[in-house]
Protein backbone atom coordinates (compact mmCIF):
# COMPACT_ATOMS: atom_id res chain seq x y z
CA UNK A 1 0.00 0.00 0.00
CA UNK A 2 1.36 3.40 -1.00
CA UNK A 3 0.12 5.12 2.17
CA UNK A 4 1.73 2.45 4.38
CA UNK A 5 5.03 2.96 2.60
CA UNK A 6 4.86 6.71 3.22
CA UNK A 7 4.16 6.29 6.95
CA UNK A 8 6.90 3.67 7.23
CA UNK A 9 9.40 6.20 5.87
CA UNK A 10 8.21 8.79 8.39
CA UNK A 11 8.35 6.41 11.35
CA UNK A 12 12.07 6.72 12.13
CA UNK A 13 11.76 10.46 12.77
CA UNK A 14 8.30 10.39 14.37
CA UNK A 15 9.55 10.59 17.93
CA UNK A 16 11.70 13.68 17.49
CA UNK A 17 11.03 16.40 20.11
CA UNK A 18 7.74 18.19 19.56
CA UNK A 19 6.43 15.55 17.16
CA UNK A 20 5.77 12.45 19.28
CA UNK A 21 4.15 14.50 22.04
CA UNK A 22 3.51 18.07 21.04
CA UNK A 23 1.76 20.71 23.10
CA UNK A 24 -1.68 19.74 21.80
CA UNK A 25 -1.02 16.04 22.42
CA UNK A 26 -0.30 16.78 26.07
CA UNK A 27 -3.53 18.79 26.31
CA UNK A 28 -5.46 15.93 24.70
CA UNK A 29 -3.97 13.41 27.15
CA UNK A 30 -5.03 15.58 30.08
CA UNK A 31 -8.54 15.97 28.64
CA UNK A 32 -8.89 12.23 27.93
CA UNK A 33 -7.94 11.21 31.46
CA UNK A 34 -11.24 12.31 32.95
CA UNK A 35 -13.07 9.78 30.75
CA UNK A 36 -10.89 6.83 31.82
CA UNK A 37 -11.65 4.24 34.48
CA UNK A 38 -9.46 1.56 36.01
CA UNK A 39 -11.51 -1.17 34.30
CA UNK A 40 -11.60 0.53 30.87
CA UNK A 41 -10.53 -1.09 27.62
CA UNK A 42 -9.35 1.60 25.21
CA UNK A 43 -8.30 1.66 21.55
CA UNK A 44 -5.97 4.17 19.90
CA UNK A 45 -6.87 4.10 16.20
CA UNK A 46 -3.96 5.37 14.10
CA UNK A 47 -1.64 5.17 17.11
CA UNK A 48 1.62 5.87 15.21
CA UNK A 49 4.51 5.10 17.61
CA UNK A 50 2.14 4.66 20.53
CA UNK A 51 3.13 7.72 22.56
CA UNK A 52 -0.39 8.69 23.63
CA UNK A 53 -1.63 5.15 24.29
CA UNK A 54 1.45 4.53 26.45
CA UNK A 55 0.76 7.65 28.50
CA UNK A 56 -2.80 6.50 29.19
CA UNK A 57 -2.15 2.79 29.77
CA UNK A 58 -1.44 3.01 33.49
CA UNK A 59 -4.91 4.49 34.09
CA UNK A 60 -6.90 1.65 32.46
CA UNK A 61 -7.27 -2.11 32.50
CA UNK A 62 -6.01 -2.55 28.94
CA UNK A 63 -4.94 -0.34 26.03
CA UNK A 64 -4.63 -1.31 22.39
CA UNK A 65 -3.12 0.58 19.50
CA UNK A 66 -3.52 -0.04 15.78
CA UNK A 67 -1.84 1.56 12.79
CA UNK A 68 -1.37 0.70 9.11
CA UNK A 69 2.39 1.29 9.37
CA UNK A 70 4.40 -1.77 10.39
CA UNK A 71 7.39 0.44 11.23
CA UNK A 72 5.31 2.66 13.54
CA UNK A 73 4.01 -0.45 15.31
CA UNK A 74 7.54 -1.88 15.71
CA UNK A 75 8.63 1.32 17.44
CA UNK A 76 5.51 1.37 19.64
CA UNK A 77 6.07 -2.22 20.72
CA UNK A 78 9.72 -1.52 21.55
CA UNK A 79 8.77 1.54 23.64
CA UNK A 80 6.19 -0.46 25.62
CA UNK A 81 8.79 -3.15 26.39
CA UNK A 82 11.40 -0.55 27.41
CA UNK A 83 8.93 1.06 29.80
CA UNK A 84 7.75 -2.35 31.07
CA UNK A 85 4.11 -1.66 30.24
CA UNK A 86 2.33 -5.01 30.21
CA UNK A 87 -1.30 -3.99 29.68
CA UNK A 88 -0.84 -2.58 26.19
CA UNK A 89 -0.90 -4.27 22.80
CA UNK A 90 0.12 -2.76 19.47
CA UNK A 91 -0.88 -4.31 16.16
CA UNK A 92 -0.58 -3.46 12.47
CA UNK A 93 -4.24 -3.27 11.49
CA UNK A 94 -7.03 -1.11 10.16
CA UNK A 95 -10.15 -0.16 12.09
CA UNK A 96 -11.96 -2.93 10.20
CA UNK A 97 -9.70 -5.71 11.49
CA UNK A 98 -11.85 -8.71 12.42
CA UNK A 99 -10.04 -9.17 15.74
CA UNK A 100 -11.72 -5.98 16.99
CA UNK A 101 -14.96 -7.13 18.55
CA UNK A 102 -18.28 -5.30 18.44
CA UNK A 103 -19.12 -3.27 21.58
CA UNK A 104 -15.84 -4.21 23.28
CA UNK A 105 -14.25 -0.79 23.93
CA UNK A 106 -15.06 1.82 26.55
CA UNK A 107 -13.14 4.57 24.75
CA UNK A 108 -11.68 4.99 21.27
CA UNK A 109 -9.15 7.64 20.29
CA UNK A 110 -8.78 8.88 16.71
CA UNK A 111 -6.13 11.57 16.69
CA UNK A 112 -5.09 13.25 13.43
CA UNK A 113 -6.54 10.37 11.44
CA UNK A 114 -10.18 11.06 10.46
CA UNK A 115 -9.20 13.48 7.68
CA UNK A 116 -7.14 10.67 6.12
CA UNK A 117 -9.97 8.12 5.98
CA UNK A 118 -10.94 7.11 2.45
CA UNK A 119 -14.51 6.41 3.60
CA UNK A 120 -15.04 8.52 6.71
CA UNK A 121 -18.71 7.59 7.10
CA UNK A 122 -17.85 3.90 7.14
CA UNK A 123 -14.97 4.51 9.57
CA UNK A 124 -17.10 6.45 12.03
CA UNK A 125 -19.86 3.88 11.79
CA UNK A 126 -17.32 1.18 12.60
CA UNK A 127 -16.03 3.16 15.60
CA UNK A 128 -19.59 3.43 16.88
CA UNK A 129 -20.11 -0.32 16.56
CA UNK A 130 -16.86 -1.10 18.39
CA UNK A 131 -17.84 1.04 21.38
CA UNK A 132 -19.93 -0.22 24.24
CA UNK A 133 -23.28 1.55 24.77
CA UNK A 134 -22.43 4.96 26.21
CA UNK A 135 -18.80 4.55 25.17
CA UNK A 136 -16.63 7.59 24.49
CA UNK A 137 -15.11 8.64 21.16
CA UNK A 138 -12.31 11.22 21.31
CA UNK A 139 -10.97 12.78 18.13
CA UNK A 140 -8.62 15.59 17.16
CA UNK A 141 -8.78 16.44 13.48
CA UNK A 142 -7.11 19.08 11.29
CA UNK A 143 -9.90 21.08 9.66
CA UNK A 144 -8.34 22.16 6.38
CA UNK A 145 -11.70 23.24 5.00
CA UNK A 146 -12.02 26.34 7.16
CA UNK A 147 -12.46 29.31 4.82
CA UNK A 148 -9.68 31.58 6.02
CA UNK A 149 -7.21 33.31 3.72
CA UNK A 150 -4.20 31.52 5.21
CA UNK A 151 -5.83 28.08 5.12
CA UNK A 152 -6.92 28.54 1.49
CA UNK A 153 -3.33 29.40 0.48
CA UNK A 154 -2.04 26.40 2.45
CA UNK A 155 -4.61 24.04 0.97
CA UNK A 156 -3.57 24.60 -2.64
CA UNK A 157 -0.23 22.73 -2.39
CA UNK A 158 -1.75 20.14 -0.03
CA UNK A 159 -4.55 19.42 -2.51
CA UNK A 160 -2.13 19.15 -5.44
CA UNK A 161 0.30 16.86 -3.58
CA UNK A 162 -2.61 14.65 -2.45
CA UNK A 163 -4.03 14.56 -5.97
CA UNK A 164 -0.77 13.31 -7.51
CA UNK A 165 -0.20 10.79 -4.73
CA UNK A 166 2.69 12.39 -2.84
CA UNK A 167 0.37 12.86 0.14
CA UNK A 168 -2.41 10.46 1.22
CA UNK A 169 -6.06 11.09 0.47
CA UNK A 170 -7.21 14.06 2.57
CA UNK A 171 -10.69 15.23 3.55
CA UNK A 172 -10.91 19.02 3.80
CA UNK A 173 -13.24 19.23 6.79
CA UNK A 174 -14.68 22.42 8.16
CA UNK A 175 -15.32 22.31 11.91
CA UNK A 176 -19.08 22.22 11.34
CA UNK A 177 -18.90 19.45 8.74
CA UNK A 178 -16.68 17.37 11.00
CA UNK A 179 -19.13 17.68 13.90
CA UNK A 180 -22.03 16.82 11.57
CA UNK A 181 -20.23 13.72 10.26
CA UNK A 182 -19.83 12.47 13.84
CA UNK A 183 -23.39 13.16 15.01
CA UNK A 184 -24.73 11.51 11.85
CA UNK A 185 -23.21 8.21 13.05
CA UNK A 186 -25.25 7.99 16.26
CA UNK A 187 -22.98 10.05 18.52
CA UNK A 188 -23.80 12.88 20.88
CA UNK A 189 -21.10 15.53 21.16
CA UNK A 190 -20.03 16.31 24.73
CA UNK A 191 -17.07 18.59 24.05
CA UNK A 192 -16.14 20.56 20.93
CA UNK A 193 -13.08 22.78 21.07
CA UNK A 194 -10.70 24.36 18.59
CA UNK A 195 -7.05 23.64 19.32
CA UNK A 196 -4.98 26.21 17.48
CA UNK A 197 -2.16 24.75 15.39
CA UNK A 198 -1.22 27.81 13.37
CA UNK A 199 -2.15 28.13 10.56
CA UNK A 200 -4.38 25.02 10.75
CA UNK A 201 -7.43 24.65 12.98
CA UNK A 202 -7.47 21.32 14.83
CA UNK A 203 -10.90 20.37 16.13
CA UNK A 204 -11.02 18.40 19.39
CA UNK A 205 -14.30 16.53 19.87
CA UNK A 206 -15.50 14.20 22.61
CA UNK A 207 -18.68 12.27 21.78
CA UNK A 208 -20.65 9.52 23.46
CA UNK A 209 -22.32 6.63 21.71
CA UNK A 210 -26.10 6.98 21.90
Amino acid sequence: MKSESMWNKLAKNWDTPGVALGENDIRIIDKAKKYLKVNSLILDYGCATGSIAIELADMVKEARGIDISSKMIEIAQKKAVERKITNIDFKKATIFDESLEKESFDLILALSVLHLAEDSKRVMGRINRLLKPGGIFISATPCLGEKTFVSILLNIPIFLLSHIGLLPHIIFYSTSKLAESITNENFQIIENESLSVHPITECFIVASKK
